[in-house]
Order: C-alpha cells, then sequence, then structure tokens
C-alpha cells in the first residue's frame, strides 16, 4: 500500500506535510527566520498558568476559508508540540525533530 511506501521512505503523509510546513513558518516567523514580517507581527505569547502558550491577533473566520488561515491554524499545531521542539536552537534541529514527531505520530508508531 501507499502507506507501507511511504513509511519505508520515511516520507510524511500530506496531511503531516502540510501541518509540518505550517509549524515550520511559524517558527520561522517567531524567531525572525526568513518569514514575512506580517506573520510575525501577528503572533505573540501568553503566560497563562506558567506555560506560554501561542496565540494570534483577535481574527474572525467569515467563511470556511477563513478557517484554513494561517491566523486561525497556526496556534492550536503549535501549542501541541512539545516543549523540546518549540524551543529548539535552530531551523534545522527544529525540522529535524518535527518531521520525526510527525512521523511517529503519523504511523502510530
Amino acid at each position: 500500500s501507499v502507506a507501507d511506501h511511504l513509511k519505508r521512505l520515511h516520507w510524511l503523509k500530506v496531511s503531516e506535510r502540510i501541518e509540518f510546513k505550517i509549524l515550520l513558518l511559524t517558527y520561522k516567523a517567531l524567531n525572525g527566520l526568513l518569514a514575512p514580517c506580517y506573520l510575525s507581527e501577528l503572533l505573540h505569547y501568553n503566560h497563562m498558568s506558567g506555560r506560554r502558550t501561542l496565540s494570534l491577533q483577535s481574527f474572525v473566520a467569515k467563511s470556511s476559508c477563513g478557517l484554513r488561515a494561517f491566523q486561525s491554524h497556526a496556534p492550536s499545531p503549535w501549542n501541541a508540540l512539545p516543549a523540546d521542539i518549540r524551543e529548539s536552537l535552530n531551523v534545522n534541529i527544529f525540522k529535524s525533530k518535527l518531521k520525526t514527531f510527525l512521523f511517529k505520530k503519523s504511523f502510530n508508531l
């Protein structure tokens, strides 16, 4: 099956690949690395209950397309990441840890 080939090649499924790209863009925007400045300006952390969680400027989705916008989609998967991935020291370490995390989640390893 296709899933077996993806697993053997250590490739992410399409949905995890999309999540990978969104999380990578979020990491770059938070750390000032080659991300559009308008995205960096949208991001900020909430310091509630001793945990830093990502939130974005208020945004009301007026359509289903708006629900897929960076503003409404990025915080949830970012906040679901383990702290050691979110706090990676550089982008290469982040990408490596993130791909491993998403691969394990995708194939239930």
